[in-house]
């Protein structure tokens, strides 16, 4: 297998390179093929802008993004530091998602190489998402850590469902460009722990990947839930994280209740 692990944090000793390093070991020692981007390393850049499409634009006079990046992916013209990252893309069954969870969501250098590298055209285009998707068949996981218990991010904690949480990117992000989506790995607030729990979340997270084929994705409604509106049909019972379906009946709490019985139920700033 082929595995792509996008890594996000600015210091190489933090507890989130601990995690990218003991996955590395962990996928080659099992004989799978490992490649990096290590962003703050790279000096990615996050902007998405005009210089992504120096080999020629669609309409000189209007800066439209995504018709540009439609444009520049057929022409095979966006920038070399896009596409060398499209090709890691290409080449990998898994993407591994490795950051810390800073503000509810991923760090803005990982967000930038999302809005850059998954391009129109390239990682979705009209007609193609979800179940459709060009990523279709390939999987992806995120592993994270968080500065706060693991209580706080449970369905009644202050910050709310872990899975609800991560819907934007697990949903927004790797279900609608296709891919299979595992649960997250992760690691609660490593840097107010013991060095002896620090040394079992990445015992942990090395028997996760040692059996990922046993891993139950998460769970997505397939368009057949759907109607033209692209609404829940009547009569569907909603069993994702953060939808429910009012026009069968279903309250936020009968829905909340089917979420927390479905497989794969069960997430704030800096960490060490």
């Amino acid at each position: 297998m082929n595995v792509l692990i996008v890594y996000a944090h600015p210091e190489p000793r933090s507890f989130n390179g601990a995690l990218k390093d003991a996955a590395a070991h962990t996928l080659a020692s099992a004989g799978h093929e490992v490649q990096f981007s290590d962003l703050y390393a790279m000096r990615w850049s996050p902007a998405l802008g005009e210089s992504d499409f120096a080999g020629g634009r669609a309409d000189a006079g209007y800066l439209d993004l995504p018709r540009e990046q439609e444009h520049a992916f057929a022409a095979c013209s966006l920038c070399e530091t896009v596409r060398t990252e499209q090709v890691k893309v290409e080449w990998a069954d898994l993407m591994v998602f490795q950051f810390p969870l800073w503000w509810f969501s991923m760090p803005a250098i990982l967000k930038g190489w999302v809005d850059r590298v998954f391009s129109r055209g390239f990682a979705y285009s009209a007609g193609r998402k979800y179940g459709s998707g060009h990523f279709k068949g390939k999987r992806a996981m995120l592993s994270i850590t968080t500065g706060t218990a693991s209580t706080l991010y449970e369905p009644n904690g202050i910050d709310g469902d872990m899975l609800h949480v991560l819907w934007p990117i697990h949903n927004g992000i790797l279900a609608y460009t296709g891919f299979t989506v595992l649960p997250p790995f992760i690691a609660w607030m490593p840097a107010r722990v013991s060095a002896s729990t620090r040394a079992s979340y990445l015992d942990e997270y090395a028997l996760r990947l040692q059996n990922l084929d046993r891993d139950e994705p998460l769970f997505f409604h397939p368009w057949r839930d759907y109607d033209d509106t692209q609404r829940l049909k009547p009569g569907v019972k909603a069993r994702s994280s953060v939808q429910w379906n009012t026009r069968a009946g279903q309250t936020f709490e009968t829905a909340a209740e089917s979420y927390l019985s479905s497989p794969g139920a069960n997430g704030k700033q800096q960490d060490a």
